[in-house]
């Protein structure tokens, strides 16, 4: 674990600067994917950035809500520039609004833009996971296996490790789909599967799940609902480009 780096006299919080390669890198990719479709890449570019602002606002704000008494008494820390004091729900329910009313008023195609957006996004969950190598954050549970790490006291499963290598297949297996795309909505439908699946299984290492009813992991009800919702999604678009006049 690399939670800071030093470079000279400047400490820099190595997670936070993975998360910000991750964003360039995905826009990049998402820009460039949707040239290759036949869009506006700038439209694309713009969209991500509405998101990404939005986003990062409204988790800030969301965490400084749990924690009133301590922005109230200090306000100059909403400025902070450190992605441990944000509310990653919040931030991704306003970021996507913010996204969709963005792309409905621009008249961005829907399946095309996702479809766009699907490498980037794939290049992002592979920084997301460099940056929890990093932090220690998504830590597995203890364990007694050769592979184990040592961390917070115990030996566990190297759940970012996991993370790591199912994201970068799924990046690689993304770019590979570049080329050919059987229907819109195809690249995405894909991602949101392959992702889905792969923290349906991890889930089942980590250490820091959330737990309902007592026994059912959070993260895994979630994941399964998103993986049948996204296989069902294929199905349903695989179906419609088949139709005659599609």
């Amino acid at each position: 674990m690399l939670p800071v780096l030093q470079i000279g006299p400047a400490a820099v919080q190595l997670p936070g600067l993975l998360l910000l390669a991750g964003v360039w890198i995905g826009s990049l990719l998402a820009e460039r994917q949707a040239r290759r479709l036949g869009m506006a890449g700038d439209g694309v570019e713009r969209l991500i950035l509405v998101a990404l602002v939005s986003g990062v606002l409204a988790a800030r704000l969301g965490y400084a809500a749990s924690y009133p008494e301590v922005y109230l008494s200090r306000p100059v820390g909403l400025l902070a520039l450190t992605p441990f004091t944000l509310a990653p729900d919040v931030g991704v329910a306003a970021g996507l609004i913010a996204a969709w009313i963005y792309g409905q008023r621009k008249q961005l195609p829907l399946w095309p833009t996702l479809d766009a957006l699907a490498p980037g996004l794939a290049a992002f969950a592979v920084c997301l996971a460099l940056a929890h190598l990093a932090s220690g954050e998504a830590f597995g549970a203890p364990a007694d296996v050769p592979w184990t790490i040592e961390l917070w006291g115990a030996r566990r499963h190297p759940t970012q490790a996991y993370e790591l290598l199912a994201s970068a297949a799924i990046f690689l297996l993304l770019l590979r789909l570049e080329a050919g795309r059987p229907f819109p909505g195809f690249a995405f439908g894909v991602l949101l599967a392959l992702t889905a699946g792969a923290r349906l299984v991890i889930e089942a290492w980590r250490g820091d799940s959330v737990v309902w009813f007592e026994s059912l992991r959070a993260a895994q009800i979630v994941s399964l609902a998103v993986l049948l919702g996204a296989l069902a999604l294929l199905r349903r678009l695989a179906g419609a480009s088949t139709r005659p006049g599609s």
